[in-house]
């Protein structure tokens, strides 16, 4: 399967205390680190190659989780540096490392979604990115993406409007080209020149996303691993 790059550079100040001496990825869920639940989900889910795109506390991660050979799966490192360089920015400066085509996630999310349908999807359609979206009506996030018989017709985390009851899943897979030909820093503006040129497709995915990116929604993630039995898991 595709390469998947996790954008894992974020500075997380929504979590105060919790994340003032180590990165996001590295909070505990039941003493076990959230990267390494993330990681081990995409192992399970057929993922062989991660590209972690670190910056704030990111030799932390990699000291942590090393090669990832510990769970079946190959991690490389990408740094932002001196200077944050923004979600494209990361992944442009990952390229390299990541080759014609890949996944995008973000370093928060848990997302128990089938993969190999959508990587399928996005060889079948042919377009520069794809976008998975999940049907939010507003209850766990703001919905931001208006979505009708597969299609995308907008898209905004700014000007939203009543006709959108969809989300950003958090979950793209790219051609590199989707990243070479513009000079956006912001994931979120990528897919607006995408949708604009008529290049991005679209999937809906009926699992619900989690995140730990805020104080409810770790709270929310833990009680969802103790429900499903798999606190360790």
């Amino acid at each position: 399967m595709l390469p998947v790059a996790i954008l894992a550079g974020g500075l997380a100040t929504r979590l105060g205390p919790l994340t003032e001496t180590i990165p996001k990825s590295l909070i505990p869920i039941d003493g076990e680190p959230f990267v390494v639940r993330q990681l081990r989900l995409l192992q399970n889910s057929g993922i062989q190659h991660v590209i972690l795109c670190v910056g704030h506390l990111g030799e932390q991660i990699e000291r942590a989780i090393g090669d990832g050979s510990a769970l079946g799966v190959k991690v490389g490192y990408s740094y932002d540096g001196a200077t944050l360089r923004g979600t494209a920015g990361a992944i442009r400066a990952a390229l390299p490392k990541l080759g014609e085509s890949f996944f995008v996630m973000y370093g928060d999310s848990y997302l128990a979604c089938d993969y190999a349908a959508v990587e399928q999807e996005f060889l079948r359609r042919g377009k520069l990115g794809l976008m998975t979206v999940y049907r939010n009506d507003g209850q766990w996030d703001a919905s931001n993406v208006e979505f009708e018989e597969g299609r995308i017709l907008a898209y905004s985390k700014k000007i939203r409007n009543s006709r959108m009851r969809y989300i950003d899943y958090g979950l793209g897979v790219f051609h590199a080209e989707a990243f070479a030909r513009t000079r956006a820093t912001d994931l979120a503006d990528v897919y607006a020149e995408l949708l604009q040129a008529g290049e991005v497709a679209a999937l809906e995915v009926r699992e619900r996303f989690y995140e730990i990116g805020s104080p409810a929604g770790l709270q929310e993630m833990k009680n969802f691993l103790s429900q499903r039995g798999d606190a360790r898991k």
